[in-house]
């Protein structure tokens, strides 16, 4: 990426005389919608124009959830899918199951921005097999800010642990709950499936978890300090931008909730701090302001951790988690439990609609510190390949998106690397009209007039 400032003038030229202008008619109609408005009136726009603030993954089939399972619709493994969630809702989705592979259900609900949800109100998801028995269950709240975000909670049918239950082929069931309150809104939300199929393994593994003190290291390392590198944060899962080990800054506005995915392999340990920057308005206190969760790569989740506010610099990091290991699932505990594979780690980042009243509309700064210890070590001996395949190992691709980008101070960094701010498709040209966008709106109009006088000129100069 990086590119020079003459590959960005030739980028103009060869644009063509009609695009250029069709963009700066699109600049200049932009400063003038912003012209006169107050701080955060461009997010709050941005809200109401999508509702849920959050991407679907592109290639997910809508379907529709049955209230009986005689009607539940069949699930295939690596697929996602899209569907919608009623108020005091139960729906029934259908799996084909062999008896050696592991299967991963994960449920997102995605409510609108500005309806009303209690700290109770989440969403549960269950697997039962054809006799309504419970292979596994979990359930995930919105908590103490009542902020409505994307929550994702999941469950699998196991044939690796030491339970008799749930081990045969045959036809299993995914019923996902929408846990309400009296008081909570009533429209319906969104939900975005996903289905994820792990091999059994050649031999069997053992069913002892390991134990902390002792076998891994359970003291929080010394935060990172070096020099933070610009980082946008995705909007969903789907969309989630490829992070490592470094310090990152990003803005983010009240009710939103950005996504970051970070490789983390067999035998490494991931560490996060969550920054929020301080602000000029306000003085309340806000609780749980800002929520950092932790999803593991089925989406299923581990751990997270709030922060309040009060109008100065406050952090907030993950609890200490343990190297990445299968026979973490037979631990106790999500945080035991959830690092059971390798692959990408969901880092997701909500700022409570609260704020706003509070403290303003923003937008509010960021930081995070992500670190990723240890030495990577073999996976397991599977049986086969996962589906969708190499979802539970880091990949050279997953790598380079992820490793592209360092900051100084950072532990085997080589110091701020900018060209790399794209390596999730992102490149230097379109980086350049986002830093275009973040001028005010009288210069970005007077930017867009200009380049038409430009563009006039030549015309006419060679006519």
């Amino acid at each position: 990426m990086g590119g020079s400032g003459g590959e960005w003038d030739e980028g103009w030229r060869v644009m063509g005389r009609r695009t250029v202008r069709g963009a700066v008619v699109a600049a200049v109609l932009c400063a003038l919608a912003g012209v006169g408005a107050g701080p955060g009136a461009g997010s709050e726009a941005a809200a109401a124009q999508d509702a849920y603030a959050y991407d679907f993954a592109e290639d997910a089939q809508v379907v529709e959830g049955a209230a009986s399972t005689t009607d539940a619709v069949r699930l295939e493994p690596g697929s996602t899918y899209r569907s919608t969630l009623p108020v005091n809702g139960r729906l029934y989705y259908r799996l084909a199951l062999d008896a050696t592979s592991n299967a991963y259900v994960s449920a997102t609900a995605v409510p609108r921005q500005g309806t009303t949800v209690s700290s109770s109100d989440g969403v549960k998801v269950a697997v039962q097999d054809a006799d309504a028995r419970s292979c596994s269950y979990d359930s995930t709240r919105f908590g103490a800010s009542r902020s409505p975000h994307p929550v994702a909670a999941w469950a699998s049918r196991e044939t690796d642990g030491t339970t008799t239950g749930c081990q045969d082929a045959g036809t299993y069931y995914v019923v996902v709950d929408r846990i309400d309150s009296a008081g909570s809104s009533s429209d319906d939300w969104d939900l975005e499936l996903t289905y994820v199929s792990e091999p059994g393994l050649v031999n069997q593994a053992a069913t002892v978890a390991p134990e902390s003190p002792g076998s891994w290291d359970s003291a929080s390392p010394d935060p990172l300090t070096g020099d933070a590198v610009p980082r946008a944060g995705g909007a969903g899962f789907a969309t989630a931008t490829a992070v490592g080990q470094g310090v990152l800054q990003d803005d983010i506005t009240p009710g939103r909730t950005l996504f970051y995915r970070v490789p983390v392999d067999w035998g490494q340990q991931l560490h996060a701090v969550a920054e929020l920057g301080s602000s000029s308005g306000g003085s309340r206190f806000l609780g749980n302001a800002l929520v950092m969760s932790l999803y593991n790569p089925a989406r299923g989740y581990v751990d997270d951790e709030g922060l309040g506010y009060n109008g100065s610099q406050t952090s907030a990091a993950l609890d200490p988690l343990p190297p990445v290991e299968y026979a973490n699932r037979f631990g106790v505990g999500d945080r035991i439990q959830g690092m059971r594979f390798a692959g990408s780690y969901y880092l997701v980042i909500h700022l409570a609609e609260q704020m706003t009243e509070r403290f303003g509309a923003g937008p509010y700064g960021l930081t995070l510190r992500i670190q990723v210890s240890g030495t990577a070590q073999d996976a397991p001996a599977y049986l086969g390949q996962s589906v969708p395949r190499d979802t539970f190992a880091v990949t050279e691709e997953e790598r380079e998106a992820a490793g592209g980008w360092t900051s100084g101070g950072v532990a085997g960094g080589t110091g701020a690397d900018e060209s790399a701010a794209g390596s999730d498709g992102t490149d230097d040209a379109a980086m350049r009209v986002v830093a275009v966008s973040g001028i005010g709106a009288g210069s970005l109009l007077m930017l867009g007039l200009g380049l038409w006088t430009v563009v006039a000129r030549r015309r006419s100069a060679r006519a």
